[in-house]
């Protein structure tokens, strides 16, 4: 599965979902970017899930329009030990998640 780690997201995240295909948006050159015209960008670029800490994204789209799926981690804070324990269930929620669908894990 391709998956797109948000600018909130320690990187180093990444090498704990091995069994996918991990870019940033740093990597993809996309830092910035809105939040509406991020997932259009992943999308168009065969991006299936954007992996987010950012607790208001599924209120700021479109639900039904969404091109892409999204996991948002409800951790304490963005460094990277408060995110590793949310790994088993980012990875239960990329294997169940749709296009469209926004998940929150806590």
């Amino acid at each position: 599965m391709k998956v797109l780690l948000d600018e909130n997201v320690d990187v180093g995240l990444r090498h704990h979902l091995t069994a996918h295909d991990v870019f940033t948006v740093a990597y993809m050159g996309w830092k910035g970017l809105k939040n509406g015209e991020l997932i259009a960008r992943a999308a168009t670029d065969g991006f299936e899930i954007l992996l987010s800490a950012d607790r208001g994204l599924a209120s700021q789209q479109n639900r039904a329009a969404l091109p892409i799926a999204i996991i948002v981690m409800l951790a304490a804070s963005n460094d990277l030990a408060d995110l590793i324990p949310f790994v088993p269930q980012v990875l239960i929620a990329m294997n169940a998640i749709q296009k469209g669908q926004v998940v929150a894990v806590s």
